[in-house]
């Protein structure tokens, strides 16, 4: 019977995630033995501190990622959105579990419907795309910075400390908490972060054996999708502070990539839409991208 051992943050939504991808893998092979190695990274540690001060999203992987490289794991568990779009060398991503809920929604006991997002809301988040969003919706809106987990974060507003806050509709209902969603934003009123709802599931490169047991649990569609939103987040060079949404879809063959992108001073935002083969998702990614940097001129400088 093979080990693997299966490394990730200690969160619930992280185990939630480790939960899933252990179980798909047991149901495609039945003689593994899997464990779990919880990895506190420095985005856990430092909970306080907006992310683009001490080093970006990447925070939430990093640690994780050096414990793969040294062989002390055999797999790596990431919500796909919590990673650079550059992988390590040595690195890559073996299998994209099918796609969950690519939607932002909003928790609040005052808030129920869009048209009562106004001036005297404060709404709590940590990620500068949603900030610019929701000052597209009205640009008076209070926003500060919000980080912690899932469970933190709601206490803020069940303690009347903010009015509402914005979490990802894919770890909401990851941790079965449908019932605290006030309102729920559709794409075309907030465009999701790239690779938003999306498990990813990275082993090294030379890991042959590992590689041929979990990309038995990759969703082609899911993984197409991936491709195309992380192919434009490379092309437009974007890192942590970059307000940038992006979000794909397969149909007949084809794949359509919608994205949006804020200039550096967020008063301006840019969008474009493509649609090409979904065999050629890393080219519809790029087109993208290139369009959007187009677009944007030198509004937004490149990273």
């Amino acid at each position: 019977m093979k080990k693997i051992i299966i490394g990730a943050r200690g969160s619930k939504l992280s185990l939630a995630y480790v939960s899933k991808v252990k179980n798909l893998i047991l149901e495609s092979l039945n003689d593994v033995d899997i464990h779990i190695k919880i990895i506190k990274t420095s985005g856990d540690i430092h909970q306080d501190i907006k992310l683009s001060e001490i080093g970006g999203k990447n925070l939430f992987c990093k640690e994780i990622e050096e414990n793969l490289i040294s062989n002390n794991i055999d797999i790596a568990v990431h919500s796909l959105k919590d990673m650079e779009s550059v992988e390590h060398k040595d690195l890559m991503i073996g299998a994209f579990i099918k796609r969950n809920d690519p939607r932002d929604i909003l928790v609040s006991n005052k808030i129920k419907k869009l048209s009562e997002i106004n001036t005297n809301i404060v709404i709590g988040t940590s990620s500068r795309r949603r900030e610019l969003q929701l000052k597209k919706i009205n640009k008076n809106i209070s926003v500060v910075n919000l980080r912690g987990n899932i469970d933190t974060r709601i206490q803020k507003v069940e303690e009347k400390k903010l009015d509402a806050i914005i979490l990802a509709a894919a770890g909401i209902k990851s941790l079965n908490l449908e019932n605290k969603i006030s309102l729920t934003f559709e794409t075309n009123e907030m465009l999701p972060a790239v690779g938003q709802g999306i498990i990813a599931v990275q082993c090294r490169k030379k890991d042959k054996s590992i590689y041929d047991i979990i990309k038995k649990i990759n969703d082609t569609e899911t993984s197409l999708c991936a491709i195309a939103e992380r192919k434009m987040l490379q092309t437009i060079g974007g890192d942590c502070e970059t307000a940038v949404g992006g979000l794909a879809k397969v149909y007949n063959n084809n794949l359509k990539l919608k994205a949006q992108l804020f200039s550096d001073l967020g008063d301006e935002s840019f969008e474009y839409e493509f649609t090409g083969k979904d065999t050629d998702a890393s080219y519809v990614g790029k087109s993208v991208g290139e369009k959007l940097l187009s677009l944007a001129g030198k509004k937004f400088k490149k990273k």
